[in-house]
């Protein structure tokens, strides 16, 4: 309860900074309380799968009718950014389009991300270099998280350092709030010497060790996390989020950041302070602050295990598109448990019914 209502103090803070963003809630990842609330159509026997899909698939609808059933009851959007806005660093088609035609109907929109990988600086300069022009306050990704986690935590007073096993967006963020760290990119060709009597040095004034996407993990930065969680007094263990596959390019999936924070775990055994997606901080803050009816936001994404987790466990609308990490097949599949309120190839289709029109006409 502490955690949270610091956090919530944390989010309220930086969406009226100018040079901060917005801090989502400290969660833990996929907790018995988080599965117990996830919304399913799914069937109560299990003995009958059959009749379980037939539940779900009756429940889960395409979005053939957007200006009826999504758009007059929608007034603010949350977007996800992999998988939805872009694939890698391919746009996707359609999208510049789709949101400006959102913004001239006045709806407003978010964008957050769990990639850790760049500040919210950095995710302002990706959707320049894509010929998006979205407002720096509308961006939001879990490496900001992570660092307003520390500062509403007061960290910076422990005198203590950041270990960070991850890329150069989670240091910017640190920096911003001046909170010491190291590790990063600067380890990442580091060998750890194991010949006989050899050992790892580590620094015992670590307080926290940060885990994000790192595309240059290594057994050194492993090594040096693990000793500093397992052997410092009250050392956290933070992650940026917990996804399980993620896109580097639009080729192919990718390991996520799950697979870093489950190395963690494993020689730790600890679960991590989580600060990226499902949080419902944003959702409180935006709710209480703005005036808004959360029955009225709609997140839209392309995981269910976060994005559409993200909705259902906090009343919003919720919208899975096709365009990133989840088939149709695994939405519509009896082993899945998470029902979205529509689906969507892309965000493009918000606008299928004009777009109809216009290709009749042509």
């Amino acid at each position: 309860t502490n955690n949270m209502n610091i956090a919530k103090s944390a989010l309220a803070l930086a969406l009226a900074s100018t040079t901060h963003a917005f801090s989502p809630a400290v969660t833990r990842a996929f907790s018995p309380a988080t599965r117990s609330t996830v919304r399913t159509f799914i069937g109560s026997s299990r003995s009958n799968a059959s009749s379980s899909a037939t539940a779900l698939n009756a429940n889960v609808l395409r979005l053939t009718e957007p200006a009826k059933d999504l758009l007059p009851d929608v007034d603010v959007f949350i977007f996800d950014c992999d998988g939805v806005i872009w694939r890698g660093d391919s746009l996707i088609d359609g999208i510049p389009e789709t949101l400006a035609k959102l913004r001239a109907m006045g709806k407003k929109m978010y964008f957050v991300t769990n990639n850790s990988t760049k500040s919210r600086a950095g995710y302002k300069k990706k959707f320049d270099s894509l010929g998006l022009d979205i407002p720096a306050e509308e961006i939001f990704s879990s490496s900001f998280a992570a660092a307003a986690y520390l500062e509403q935590t007061n960290f910076k007073e422990s005198g203590k350092k950041v270990y960070v096993l991850g890329e150069v967006g989670i240091q910017e963020e640190l920096d911003l709030i001046g909170v010491p760290h190291f590790g990063g990119p600067e380890d990442g060709d580091k060998v750890a010497d194991m010949g006989p009597g050899c050992k790892v040095e580590h620094d015992p004034d670590v307080g926290a060790v940060v885990v994000g996407f790192d595309r240059y993990v290594n057994y050194y930065k492993i090594q040096y996390a693990q000793l500093c969680i397992n052997e410092n007094p009250g050392c956290q263990f933070i992650a940026t989020n917990t996804d399980a596959v993620t896109h580097l390019t639009d080729a192919q999936e990718w390991a996520g950041n799950g697979s870093m924070v489950g190395a963690i775990k494993g020689c730790t055994g600890q679960e991590p302070i989580v600060v990226g997606k499902p949080s419902p901080l944003m959702i409180d803050y935006l709710c209480d602050k703005l005036g808004l009816d959360r029955g009225r936001i709609c997140m839209v994404g392309d995981r269910l295990d976060t994005d559409i987790l993200f909705g259902t466990d906090n009343g919003l609308k919720s919208l899975l598109v096709l365009s990133g990490v989840t088939t149709e097949d695994k939405l519509l599949s009896q082993e899945n448990t998470i029902t979205p309120d529509f689906y969507a190839d892309s965000i493009v289709d918000f606008f299928i019914d004009e777009n109809a029109k216009v290709e009749a006409t042509a």
